[in-house]
């Protein structure tokens, strides 16, 4: 019998879908009123620890729009812009795609995701910080946006933008590939051995789906994660305070990130 493939439909990324997020643009429009959009905001940050949602509420003393994504959006002036951190929706690349998808269908061009990943490295350690600028494509929401491959990218120039973030920030960090799974508790030894040794530096839920789905809708899309555990050096789980004070700085960085780059895309504009 010939072996399946994923997705089960062969080439489905080439064809259109029924659902179309316009649909929940239109939705929202029928509550909010005729002209409600997300076009107005510079980007979004995505962030999936509710700890860190809690600090974005008493850092920056948002806006909170109520029933226009799922989750919480919150509405923050930073660095002149104005910008998003949406939160609450859960973890995995599903439910990270769902809301990327709805923001895209609002108007938002640039997503940047922060969150907490495990590493692969020896020399790593919680509290750390890396930016995945490649994904393996590990999970399932991936192949449902792009043809079969081994890993989603992520945005070229938002990329940079957070990378000289975190360099004017003082922030260390390492910068490469990561390793999305949908199954935290299916990590075993032999692909950790491997990946390892290809030099994958984390290893998260979200980050594949997520780049896929923006190459797909054609927006911007980069990830930051600060380290929560390591595969390599296993421990009882234990709070670790560095890392969570690492997610704060990441989307202070993510938010100076989305804030370049809408200057740096105004720039070139009237440069032409």
């Amino acid at each position: 019998m010939r072996q399946p493939t994923f997705p089960l439909f062969p080439d489905k990324h080439t064809h259109p879908a029924a659902p179309d997020p316009a649909e929940h643009a239109a939705w929202v429009r029928s509550i909010h009123g005729h002209g409600a959009s997300l076009g107005g905001l510079d980007g979004v940050a995505m962030v999936y620890q509710p700890r860190l949602l809690q600090h974005a509420l008493h850092r920056y003393r948002p806006r909170v729009l109520e029933g226009w994504v799922r989750g919480q959006l919150l509405i923050v002036q930073h660095d002149g812009r104005t910008l998003g951190i949406c939160g609450g929706f859960g973890i995995g690349a599903p439910a990270a795609v769902l809301v990327l998808e709805q923001l895209v269908a609002l108007g938002i061009t640039r997503v940047i995701t922060v969150g907490t990943a495990a590493t692969l490295q020896p020399d790593m350690i919680p509290g750390d910080t890396a930016v995945c600028d490649a994904a393996l494509r590990d999970e399932g929401v991936s192949h449902h946006y792009l043809p079969p491959g081994r890993s989603a990218i992520a945005s070229s120039d938002l990329t940079q933008h957070l990378v000289a973030a975190l360099r004017a920030a003082g922030v260390p960090f390492r910068l490469g590939d990561g390793w999305s799974t949908d199954a935290p508790y299916r990590e075993t030894v032999p692909e950790i051995t491997r990946y390892r040794t290809d030099g994958i530096l984390t290893a998260d839920m979200e980050a594949a789906g997520v780049f896929a789905a923006a190459a797909h809708r054609a927006i911007d899309a980069a990830a930051a994660f600060a380290i929560a555990d390591s595969l390599v050096d296993r421990r009882p789980r234990q709070t670790q305070p560095r890392t969570v004070t690492s997610l704060c700085v990441l989307l202070s960085a993510a938010l100076d990130a989305l804030s370049a780059s809408v200057r740096a895309s105004a720039g070139a504009h009237q440069a032409h």
